[in-house]
């Protein structure tokens, strides 16, 4: 598989530049609902094409993402912390701004 592969079935998935596992498998079933056979009938063979397309292309982005080697280093790891985890991670036991239970 190739960067131009990867790009391609981004541009068919309608992907943005990063994307969780999550937002490719929404982009992925929402358009294989738009084109469902049944929301298209004046173009079977037009909806089996794409339908295959879009497939094809999703089946390519989850290899790539079975591949990918994920960071587990500490700046990697914070760059994805929610907002109530980075408070908790640096204000967790602060008495002023910490946890008041």
């Amino acid at each position: 598989m190739t960067y131009k592969d990867i790009i391609a079935a981004k541009m068919v998935l309608n992907l943005p530049e990063r994307a969780t596992m999550a937002e490719i498998k929404s982009c992925y079933r929402k358009l294989l609902k738009r084109w469902h056979p049944d929301k298209n009938p004046a173009d079977p063979h037009g909806c089996h094409e794409m339908t295959r397309k879009i497939t094809i292309a999703y089946k390519t982005i989850l290899a790539y993402c079975d591949q990918y080697a994920y960071s587990f280093e500490k700046q990697e790891v914070e760059k994805y912390l929610s907002t109530e985890e980075w408070w908790m991670d640096r204000f967790g036991n602060d008495p002023l701004w910490g946890n008041q239970k």
